[in-house]
């Protein structure tokens, strides 16, 4: 009874605790050594090498509101997790209005074969890129231009939160703030976003080569991707496996400007990758081109069919003319573009869409808790005598106690709202020993382990990734 009570009294501190912490310092995700799959040979990376201290500011920069002159967009409000990092609007919002063009998705950013960013690759790196939006006036509006706030203007602000002190410490060793360390943690937040867990990934490491057709595709599927890889020149511009634009490339032929009708701009050459188009579900994860005009994968496939005309177009380029300089008039039968959107719909994986180490940290109310690391809440200056490791977990976590158990021991698994999942009861173990616990199939999040006995109550807490 007295254990049961103790066991209550810690599960409800430490859940008051934990539940509310959104940044563990202690715990923290895998952000700089996640598997790349061997076939993928592009990294854009350079110098700014991700690192998990850095990739969780980073984190928090892009989700934080305070980085908009009035707190109401963040980096997230127009690239969005659930929509691979990408914005279901046409145009985006900003806090002067509406962005110029489409925002595009910024999954696998760092497997782009381009070393220049935005549709008109105006950045140079993507270290430069991830500060302009802050800084641009109809964005996120720190852009020191009719009377609005500039950059030092945010930092100084950013010196006034609770929470960006300890991080730049955490991050960098010293809680100086400067733009120079936003761009790094920024940049390497966006480069851990990765998805290669879909069906195209599945099937590449069944073949010998990419034109073999894959034993996990459909017959429409396997036609779709002949189509793109060999027959119809999808390729020579968005380059396998990476699937990311060439480099050095002109205009597709799509030459409006979002929300000005009428206008021409031939300057965009930069598309993301073709990875997560779509949902799992199939659905399109947002408009397409940098205007947004194409409102699904047929529309993009029709386009590239028949290519319009249009004389006012100087830069087409010249991959996607015919042998007379005209645009390219491909003549695809209706069953022929259905395969290619089929093939490009096996792009998609899922856990982009859902793993927490790239959603947003903060409560609804804008606040956030952070626990561990420099700021002195240790798990090991509660119960020393205990460990929990791997944690962050993905399949088996092991529970090792040292030299303080004396007697059987219960040990239960529980999930944030308290529910236990799990329970082994009433264990002999010698003065030291580990306990396997198989989490297989847990969803990912917070849980927490009781270590129960006539000598012991403890409660730890884990991660499932």
């Amino acid at each position: 009874m007295k254990n049961n009570l103790v066991r209550f009294l810690l599960l409800f501190a430490f859940g008051f605790i934990f539940i509310s912490a959104t940044i563990d310092l202690d715990n923290l995700f895998n952000y700089a050594n996640q598997d790349i799959p061997d076939y993928i040979t592009i990294d854009n990376t350079n110098s700014n090498i991700i690192d998990d201290k850095a990739a969780t500011l980073g984190r928090v920069l892009f989700y934080d509101k305070n980085l908009s002159t009035d707190g109401t967009i963040a980096c997230a409000s127009c690239h969005i997790q659930a929509h691979a990092f990408g914005d279901p609007n046409v145009q985006s919002i900003g806090v002067n209005g509406l962005t110029g063009r489409h925002s595009m998705r910024l999954v696998n950013s760092r497997f782009s074969r381009e070393d220049h960013y935005f549709w008109d690759e105006r950045a140079e790196s993507l270290e430069a890129q991830v500060t302009q939006p802050i800084q641009d006036p109809i964005e996120m509006g720190f852009s020191g231009t009719n009377g609005n706030p500039n950059l030092a203007d945010l930092i100084s602000h950013l010196e006034s939160i609770d929470y960006y002190s300890p991080l730049f410490e955490f991050a960098f060793g010293d809680s100086e703030i400067t733009e120079n360390r936003m761009q790094l943690a920024l940049a390497q937040f966006i480069r851990s976003m990765q998805s290669f867990d879909s069906r195209f990934d599945e099937g590449m490491p069944q073949v010998t080569h990419l034109g073999e057709p894959f034993p996990n595709f459909t017959v429409q599927e396997n036609r779709g991707k002949d189509l793109f890889v060999n027959s119809i020149g999808c390729a020579d511009c968005h380059i396998p496996p990476e699937f990311t634009i060439a480099s050095h490339t002109q205009n597709n032929g799509v030459i409006t400007v979002a929300g000005m009708p009428g206008v021409i701009d031939l300057t965009n050459v930069n598309p993301p990758s073709l990875r997560d188009l779509v949902n799992p579900d199939g659905i399109l994860n947002s408009p397409l081109m940098h205007d947004g005009s194409f409102n699904s994968l047929l529309d993009v496939v029709n386009h590239y069919n028949h290519i319009p005309n249009n004389p006012e177009n100087t830069t087409l380029d010249g991959r996607l003319t015919d042998l007379n300089g005209q645009p390219q008039q491909l003549n695809l039968t209706e069953d022929e573009k259905h395969e290619v959107v089929a093939f490009l719909k096996t792009l998609t994986g899922s856990d982009i869409y859902t793993n927490e180490k790239w959603a947003d940290p903060f409560e609804a109310d804008g606040s956030i808790t952070l626990i561990g690391g420099p700021l002195g809440i240790s798990e090991e200056s509660i119960a020393p005598f205990v460990s929990i490791y791997p944690n962050p977990a993905k399949d088996v976590v092991f529970v090792s106690l040292h030299n303080q158990i004396t007697s059987k021991v219960s040990i239960e698994v529980s999930n944030s709202m308290g529910q236990i999942v799990q329970r082994i009861s009433n264990q002999e173990l010698e003065s030291t020993s580990k306990v396997t616990l198989n989490i297989e199939g847990y969803t990912a999040g917070l849980y927490f382990i009781t270590i129960l006995s006539s000598d012991i109550s403890v409660i730890k807490k884990m991660i499932v990734n």
